[in-house]
């Protein structure tokens, strides 16, 4: 009988759906500007409530917001607006909703500035994510100074739903900051090198994801 992986505290055993993100996502560098939106989003989404909540509708998600491509959210009219408000398979927050196509279009901004959304937001840790050494769920901060700074510059461009706490959990899903637990399988996992992929890593040549020594 295979011994039983350590995992996070707050991964839940009894839960598909924690497990799988857990072990499959959390904590792995992302550079597609897709999937970055697209957690950006779900962690906004998420505000009041369970992230096993977002991770249950997660596909209703996709389907609604058309993959999460900035592009075409960004350009959602009243027509779509209230398509998604009719959505029962989402969650249907009005505020949350005009907020992720405001965001979008901020998306945008930061690509025409930097290449890439991922640029942008790579570059407030030096295209290196930060290991840090969590013993128990306790050693996790909320937020940080960093995600703060970058909570602020946001807003200042236009953005909202992207406060420290919501970018602090956004950094730590798309591996800006590896917070699994040492004793966790999936620490030193997370702290091996990042392939770059997809249209990011294109634009990110230069800068290549390193991981923390």
């Amino acid at each position: 009988m295979s011994e039983e992986k350590k995992r996070c505290s707050w991964c839940r055993p009894d839960s598909a759906p924690y497990v799988q993100y857990h072990d499959t996502e959390w904590g792995v560098p992302v550079t597609e500007d897709d999937k970055l939106f697209q957690m950006l989003v779900l962690e906004g989404m998420q505000a009041g409530l369970s992230w096993l909540t977002i991770l249950k509708k997660r596909q209703a998600f996709l389907e609604a917001f058309d993959n999460f491509d900035p592009a075409i959210v960004a350009a959602y009219d009243d027509g779509k607006l209230d398509e998604l408000l009719q959505n029962t398979a989402i969650i249907r927050n009005r505020r949350k909703i005009e907020s992720a196509v405001k965001n979008a279009r901020v998306v945008l901004q930061l690509q025409r500035e930097h290449g890439s959304f991922s640029q942008y937001l790579w570059r407030f840790v030096d295209f290196k994510p930060i290991r840090n050494h969590v013993a128990e769920p306790g050693d996790i901060p909320a937020k940080t100074e960093l995600s703060t700074e970058i909570s602020k510059d946001l807003k200042k461009r236009g953005m909202n739903f992207v406060g420290p706490t919501i970018i602090y959990a956004l950094m730590q899903a798309v591996g800006m900051v590896n917070d699994h637990e040492t004793s966790c399988f999936r620490y030193s996992e997370c702290s091996r090198p990042a392939r770059e992929s997809g249209n990011a890593g294109e634009s990110m040549e230069n800068k290549p994801i390193e991981m923390a020594d």
